[in-house]
Formats: structure tokens, sequence, C-alpha cells
């Protein structure tokens, strides 16, 4: 029980690192927000593509079962968006500052999918404390690409330095509820994951296309653009190394 609860906390603290680091120089960060966007946007379609999707595919063995979880998936996060724009337009001039939806969504997919990662990782101890130390490892180096293009994502949506650094602490710790409920029901975490993972899936691809993308297309100027497209093949191809790591 110990080594689980030990290393989750571990994971959620660590994939704070490189973000805590990005918050020191709020000047730099916010000069080069653009290009955290792009991160997370090529993080988000990595993730998806090359690691939710097959790994779905892989435990489901029903493709079009998968294929109609991953739509609705898009769906629900299609439907939270709306909510909160439709929650912002009612509050209207009572309202906080404007703070964008996107990062709202940021907040409540990354929490879904450290949730998940939690899971997998209290389920990999129950096989060995071997395995176990394996996926830590395998979803330390994960989130931190990730969660650095996130934080960027919520600076970007309105967030103060200090408020995206909270939040993002928030949703990294949906990772020790994820391992605490893995150890709890043991072997029953299978059926759960499956039905996250091709969720998770569908709300990443829903952000990356619906609402960062969108944002990308705001830098007119060439040069930036190109770079843009540069940092989210960074980001694709860090899954992809990743996958090869794990």
């Amino acid at each position: 029980m110990l080594y689980p609860i030990v290393s989750v906390i571990f994971v959620s603290l660590i994939s704070l690192v490189g973000v805590f680091t990005l918050s020191l120089q709020e000047k730099i960060l916010r000069k080069y927000l653009f290009l955290l966007v792009s991160l997370a946007t090529g993080a988000l379609i990595g993730d998806a593509f090359i690691h939710l999707i097959p790994e779905a595919l892989e435990e489901a063995g029903n493709p079009t079962m998968v294929s109609i979880v991953i739509i609705v998936g898009i769906l629900i996060f299609f439907i939270i968006e709306k909510f909160l724009h439709w929650h912002h337009h009612q509050a209207g001039e009572e309202s906080c500052p404007e703070v964008h939806s996107t990062g709202r969504m940021i907040l409540f997919s990354d929490g879904v999918h450290n949730f998940i990662d939690g899971l997998v990782l209290g389920a990999s101890y129950l096989v060995s404390v071997e395995v176990g130390l394996a996926t830590t490892l395998a979803i330390i180096l994960h989130e931190i690409p990730q969660e650095i293009g996130d934080f960027g994502v919520l600076i970007h949506s309105g967030y103060s330095t200090k408020r995206a650094l909270f939040l993002n602490f928030l949703s990294a710790l949906t990772a020790i509820l994820g391992t605490v409920i893995a150890l709890l029901i043991g072997g029953s975490t299978d059926s759960l994951i499956f039905w996250l993972v091709p969720l998770a899936a569908g709300g990443f691809i829903y952000i990356a296309l619906s609402d960062l993308i969108p944002e990308m297309h705001k830098t007119k100027y060439l040069p930036y653009s190109i770079l843009q497209l540069v940092v989210v093949l960074v980001g694709v191809v860090a899954m992809l190394v990743l996958l090869l790591v794990e």
C-alpha cells in the first residue's frame, strides 16, 4: 500500500516541476505563450492518437465500441463547453474577470487523465512492485511535457500564474484518488479504464481541434506560424518517443 501512494504523490509533484520553473519568468512566459499553446496541441493530439486510442483498442478488442466511446467523449466535452459559455453569459458583468472556457476544459480533461494515470499506476502495483515502478517512470516522462503545455494554456486563458499553478496542482491530485480507488477495487479497474481511456481521448481531440487550433490561427506572422507548426510536431514526436521508452 505504501509504494503506490508514495509513487503517485511523487508523480503529482514532479509533473509541476517544469511548470513551476516556467512560472518564475512571467514576462518570458507570456511572450512565448503561443508556443506553449502549440506544444499543448501537439501533446494532446499525440497522446490521444499514439497512446490512448491504441491502448483502448488493444484492451477492448471491439474497435466499433471504442470509436463510439471516443465520439461520446467529444460530445461530452462539447456539452461541457456549451454549459461553461452559457454559465458565463448568465453571470454577465457580475462575474469575475473573464477566463476563457478553454482553461476550464483543460483542467477538467487533465483531471480525468490524471485520474486514469492513478488507476493505471495502482493497478500496476497490484501486479508487482517492479511493474509499478516501471509504470511510475512512464507516467512521469509522459506528464512533464503535457503539463508544461497545459500550464501555458491556462495562462493564455486568463489565469494568473499563481492561480494556474494552484489549479494545475489540484488537477494533478486526481491521480491520488485514482490510485486509491484502484487499490480498493483491485481487479475491477480494467472495466473502469476501458470506459475512461477513450472518453479522455475524445476530450483531448475536442480541446485540441476546437479550442487550441483556433487560438493558434490568431497568430498571423508567417515566421511565428511556421514556428507554431514545428512546436506542434515537437509535441507529437515527444509522445511518440515516450511510447518507445515505455
